[in-house]
């Protein structure tokens, strides 16, 4: 079955670059970005590992820990994050799952349950395994996206999406198209308007189902 929003991720022990782990446990009490990809040394992913390390601060600020999945082994994955480093002019200081028996993309619902990878393979062999999933404090699923081979991922867009998640559990709100922090947010239905002027104040009713707000501090 595969993992839906609010599903708590499975706690498996990886094997990474930077040593063994349950997920659960490396999560700890942080957010977490889990990012996947097809095969080390490949040229699109490159540049998106590359964009990731560059943004380290920005993960750092919002409380929030990355780490990269491949089906490849910890000793490619050493080996690549010299290209990694070069390409994105930072250090790649996440760590990098070595799924090469496809633990994590299939309990993840990346592959097939019966997929294999053959000897010699490609990225054509695992060419799903091109996913993001943002994981809560809570260890459940709270946002997923995949991409094809031939687009790389905006971790710009990660980020905001990963901004919109945090605001609207600490907050209580709802973000709308193209919310970046800072603009109006939607207050929830569910609060009646009495309620919405006790905790918000002032708020703007664009429709009868649609009242937007600015957060203040």
């Amino acid at each position: 079955m595969s993992l839906r929003i609010n599903d708590t991720v499975p706690n498996l022990t990886v094997e990474t670059d930077q040593g063994t782990f349950s997920l659960h446990d490396w999560i700890g009490d942080s957010w977490a970005v889990l990012f996947s990809h097809p095969k080390d040394f490949t040229p699109v992913c490159t540049t998106e590992f590359g964009a990731v390390a560059q943004m380290a601060d920005e993960w750092s600020k919002r409380g929030t820990k990355v780490i990269g999945v491949s089906v490849d082994g910890v000793e490619d994955h050493k080996k690549w994050k010299g290209d990694i480093e070069k390409v994105g002019g930072a250090p790649a200081g996440f760590p990098i799952i070595a799924d090469d028996g496809l633990l994590v993309s299939k309990a993840f619902d990346m592959l097939p349950a019966d997929a294999y990878m053959p000897d010699g393979r490609t990225p054509n062999d695992s060419q799903t395994v091109r996913s993001v999933f943002i994981i809560g404090p809570d260890k459940k699923m709270k946002l997923s996206m995949t991409y094809p081979m031939n687009v790389g991922r905006n971790f710009a867009e990660v980020l905001r999406a990963l901004d919109g998640l945090q605001t609207a559990a600490s907050r209580g709100v709802a973000t709308p198209a193209n919310w970046n922090v800072g603009d109006d947010v939607v207050i929830p239905v569910a609060v009646n308007d009495a309620d919405a002027k006790e905790k918000f104040g002032d708020f703007t009713t664009v429709l009868p189902y649609l009242r937007m707000t600015s957060l203040k501090g």
